[in-house]
């Protein structure tokens, strides 16, 4: 069994343009993303242990947030996920699998969490 690290960022609200329905077609709607990436671990973490034998968290928002292109219309959700889960794939070959979990915040009428959880692993 191989050691892994999963860096997570969670509940991340971002406006995107998505959706089928017409009245989705114009307007960023809000989501609510959460990410968990593995890494492959080069050794263990010693107190001085530098950034670079990790990943930066900033680098998981930054997949979810303006990595995204301005003015794009995904479609679908799952759509997005991808987008995410290649950005982060792009950006680090530690990177082994991404999970990308997305809520559609404006469908929910009572507090519900309808979306959709996309897993990668690394081809």
């Amino acid at each position: 069994m191989e050691d892994r690290l999963t860096l997570e960022v969670r509940d991340l609200e971002v406006m995107v343009l998505t959706g089928i329905y017409s009245e989705e077609t114009h307007l960023p709607q809000p989501l609510r993303l959460s990410i968990a990436v593995d890494l492959d671990l080069p050794g263990r973490f010693a107190p001085d242990t530098p950034l670079s034998a990790s990943k930066n968290y900033l680098d998981l928002k930054h997949a979810a947030t303006t990595a995204l292109p301005e003015g794009v219309h995904f479609t679908l959700i799952e759509g997005v996920a991808d987008h995410i889960a290649e950005t982060l794939f792009l950006q680090d070959a530690r990177v082994a699998r991404v999970q990308v979990r997305i809520v559609k915040l404006a469908i929910a009428e009572a507090g519900e969490s309808i979306g959709i959880t996309l897993v990668r692993h690394r081809r």
